[in-house]
């Protein structure tokens, strides 16, 4: 399959070289604690080198969802440190090196159109209108989704608006992509060109999914997290086959790895 071309880089006010370090995200020894749920997070740590694809993987609530906030700067750590590209992440400040991909598409889309949304994001860049245009065509051809660029976005199915959430990151050409549970709303069709894409791509993945076959597809390695700590991280067929290990947090053995054989046929007249 010949990848798909390339969203064109930029260079981002944020200070942050993403060439100027081999790892992308350090996450040094955080704890994190909501009001009424303390060691949401507790003591993770771990580095993701650049273009890497890692899963994150877990039961509802073991703190994936929250390790995204704080990577963004939407979160402040207890304690401990993330940083990317070797640079310390600071609450509340502007990191569009980083992408999110939520849950629910819905909460990423709002403009009148398909390309208005994808486009918001290039806008507040200070692009100029050709710059903005020539990254909408771009994150467009990537999806696959010039077809829906007049589309109000709440007309679209969920799969649809998922792939349009997922342009309006691309266009906004982040080197490092978060993505929670990007499969939840696609259909079959929609998966496999997901799947396709991300494989092409060349951001540095961190995915948090329970569609435990997608990851296998997607990315070589996984971290699995349970009562806010990191429990495994390594080879994701490795760790994902050890069923015992699964079961004992909350997750099943994916279906592609249990062992299967033939059924026995005799022949006739035996």
């Amino acid at each position: 399959m010949t990848p798909p071309p390339s969203v064109p880089r930029l260079s981002h006010a944020s200070g942050i070289n993403p060439h100027s370090s081999a790892i992308a995200v350090t996450v040094d020894q955080v704890v994190f604690s909501y009001p009424d749920a303390p060691s949401v997070l507790d003591g993770v740590s771990f580095t993701v080198c650049a273009r890497e694809r890692v899963g994150l993987i877990g039961h509802n609530g073991c703190g994936k969802t929250t390790l995204f906030l704080l990577l963004c700067g939407l979160l402040k750590p207890t304690s401990g440190q993330v940083s990317l590209f070797g640079e310390p992440v600071q609450m509340g400040r502007f990191y569009p090196e980083v992408g999110l991909l939520m849950q629910h598409p819905e909460d990423q889309l709002f403009s009148p159109s398909v390309w208005d949304d994808i486009a918001f994001g290039p806008q507040n860049l200070g692009l100029s209108d050709a710059e903005v245009a020539e990254r909408v065509r771009a994150a467009l051809d990537l999806t696959g989704l010039n077809a829906l660029a007049a589309r109000p976005p709440h007309h679209l199915s969920g799969g649809e608006k998922q792939m349009v959430a997922i342009a309006g990151l691309l266009a906004m050409c982040p080197s490092i992509l978060l993505c929670d549970e990007p499969t939840a709303s696609l259909d079959l069709r929609t998966r496999r060109r997901l799947i396709r894409f991300l494989q092409n791509s060349d951001e540095t993945l961190l995915i948090a999914s329970h569609d435990l076959e997608f990851l296998l597809e997607v990315c070589d390695r996984v971290i699995l997290i349970d009562e806010g700590r990191v429990i495994a991280d390594g080879d994701a067929r490795q760790i994902m086959a050890d069923q015992a290990l699964m079961e004992a947090h909350g997750l099943e053995k994916p279906h592609s790895l249990m062992p299967h054989s033939d059924p026995h046929h005799p022949a006739a007249g035996t």
